[in-house]
């Protein structure tokens, strides 16, 4: 790969990331990272600004990596079989020249590649050290994110070979015009998680604790945000201690559960439904880091998660709530009270049912997308707990503040651990019903994906487990090697 970048404009210091056609289109080779660009604070902020601008693209955390994650799994049936809007993840048809599968590869990369331009622009810049490892550190957030997300769908889970599988290729250099490495073979699994940790560990010494506005603590990394993302990471290649150890961090011993108030409280907010309003929950305590949207600051068409869940009274939509096979919307012990039943709202016929979790137009005002928050936090430490120590009073609190939070009338009182795990791994289904987690939970567990609708199950021996290596990665990278059965 050869990513080539299009220095910043003085005064606008906003930076083009492009590459060779396995990534983005190409300009010319004689464009390299310009220092003026990261001359002066200001200077330099837009350009972290820019890096956070590549993560929330279309293709990435605008929705559709939430999307594909989701609608692989049986939450969801496809209405219009349309070939754009992900009909081929959903039924684990995709090929390596398929949309999602090159273009999902190319925005993250091309997110990877913002956060190194900008380590390397701000270690050579003359702004202040503590600026300087503030910013670095926002830049490993973002690279170990990217990294993370495609892990999830190019390569097989940690479990399987306990990280010796082919993860993707390591790309941790700024790549310009004077850079021709696109020849790059892929980074173990344990690998590529490893320089996830690191990123991480080193961002959580360097970030702020806090920022100046509730605005700022949810979209621009900070502490809490490095150690949630570390409990996420951990959890998924079934690191129980590290969970525990990440989770203590920000997870009182006891309820009420919270952060330290040296840090950005974090905690639930009393509502599930002022999560998902601009009102409280985009910049409430919930709210650990999301990505930002205005009306004139959109995914782009086809994009965000309205777009593709929330399609208005009609059910015009592409993906409605499966409530009739193994989805989680059928499942009876979602009580019809539960407050996040308020989310799945027929449509005016009353023929599908659509999860209107983001209420908001899609095109003209769209929601604000969650990276991380508390809830998710707070129940895989409590997986955690229960994996390491079985029935673990701690966990079981955890668990039944979630649930209690929308569902008063339950409280879970399991009498053996696999209870307690299976209790857990349902309520992340509730919870976390459309915001990107389904995959995750279905490989890192090693289960097969559940038949859906008119698509078979799927073994978690099938090739179409995971996805295809990007075909234009496959062109440009010689040392490259595709997944088994593509």
């Amino acid at each position: 790969m050869n990513f080539k970048i299009l220095s910043a404009v003085a005064f606008a210091g906003i930076i083009l990331a492009s590459c060779s056609k396995s990534r983005l289109e190409p300009v010319p080779q004689t464009f390299i990272i310009d220092p003026e660009g990261f001359k002066t604070p200001e200077r330099a902020l837009q350009q972290v600004n820019g890096m956070y601008s590549a993560l929330k693209a279309g293709q990435f955390y605008g929705g559709r990596y939430l999307v594909y994650q989701d609608v692989r799994g049986e939450e969801f049936l496809n209405i219009t079989n349309n070939g754009v809007t992900a009909f081929l993840t959903w039924n684990f048809t995709v090929t390596p020249t398929s949309n999602e599968v090159q273009n999902f590869w190319s925005s993250a990369y091309a997110a990877i590649n913002r956060a190194n331009v900008v380590i390397a622009g701000v270690e050579g810049s003359t702004i202040s050290d503590s600026l300087k490892n503030d910013y670095i550190a926002e830049a490993k957030v973002v690279r170990a994110i990217s990294y993370y997300s495609l892990l999830q769908l190019y390569s097989r889970p940690f479990a399987q070979g306990g990280g010796s599988t082919p993860g993707v290729p390591l790309r941790l250099n700024a790549e310009t015009g004077l850079t021709t490495d696109d020849d790059l073979t892929r980074a173990s699994v344990s690998d590529v998680y490893a320089q996830i940790i690191k990123d991480l560990n080193e961002a959580e010494a360097d970030l702020p604790a806090k920022y100046s506005s509730a605005t700022l603590n949810t979209t621009r990394a900070h502490k809490h945000s490095a150690i949630a993302l570390k409990s996420r990471v951990y959890l998924t290649m079934g690191n129980w201690a590290g969970v525990i150890a990440e989770g203590n961090k920000i997870v009182s011993a006891s309820a009420p559960f919270q952060a330290p108030a040296s840090g950005v409280g974090h905690k639930l907010e009393p509502s599930i439904a002022t999560v998902f309003t601009t009102a409280v929950g985009y910049t409430g305590t919930e709210a650990i880091l999301s990505m930002p949207f205005t009306a004139t600051d959109v995914p782009g068409t086809q994009n965000s998660l309205a777009s593709y869940y929330n399609p208005g009274p009609d059910g015009n939509g592409d993906f409605s709530l499966n409530t009739v096979d193994a989805g989680i919307a059928a499942n009876a012990g979602w009580k019809s009270t539960d407050a996040r039943r308020a989310f799945n709202v027929p449509n005016s016929a009353g023929t599908r049912t659509f999860l209107r979790k983001w209420p908001r137009n899609a095109g003209t005002n769209p929601d604000w997308t969650p990276v991380v928050r508390y809830a998710e936090v707070m129940l895989n430490l409590s997986e955690a707990l229960a994996r390491e120590n079985g029935l673990d009073a701690r966990s079981i609190a955890l668990l039944n503040a979630v649930r209690q939070r929308s569902d008063a009338s339950t409280t879970f009182a399991p009498a053996s651990v696999d209870e307690l795990i299976s209790a857990i791994l349902t309520e992340r289904r509730i919870e976390l019903l459309g915001e990107g987690f389904r995959t995750t939970d279905i490989t890192r567990t090693g289960t097969d994906f559940p038949a859906k609708g008119s698509v078979s199950s799927l073994p978690s021996s099938a090739p179409q487990y995971i996805w295809p290596i990007s075909n234009a990665e496959i062109i440009t990278n010689k040392a490259v090697q595709q997944n088994n059965g593509y």
